[in-house]
């Protein structure tokens, strides 16, 4: 009788039970590592760097990124054809419109 209980689509099943895969498992000589037939890359077992390198990326924090703590978030309006002009410059227009916001106040005053 094939064990087909919570399995996804798609998945590789076999006639074994639970109990017959734990036998055949604990019946396995002490000691025996797992050998790479060099047939197919995905069974190859990861090397320490690739290892190291996998413990770091799933340690590393998800999420938005963290501002540089030099900015502020504030709503604000402005006429649709300023926005649109930066808007179509294309991806980092709000980095040019602070930018340009930047160089009139070298040359002007704020008051």
């Amino acid at each position: 009788m094939k064990n087909v209980t919570g399995t996804m689509p798609g998945s590789k099943t076999n006639e074994l039970s639970r109990a017959q895969v734990l036998a055949a498992v604990r019946a396995l000589p002490k000691g025996s590592a797992y050998v790479w037939d060099g047939v197919d890359e995905d069974d190859r077992p990861l090397s320490g760097e690739e290892l190291q390198a996998g413990l770091l990326a799933a340690q590393k924090r998800r999420g938005r990124a963290v501002g540089s703590g030099t900015k502020e978030q504030v709503a604000i309006r402005f006429d649709r054809d300023g926005l649109s002009a930066f808007r179509s410059s294309g991806p980092g227009w709000q980095t040019r419109m602070n930018d340009a916001l930047r160089e009139w106040l070298r040359t002007q005053s704020p008051v």
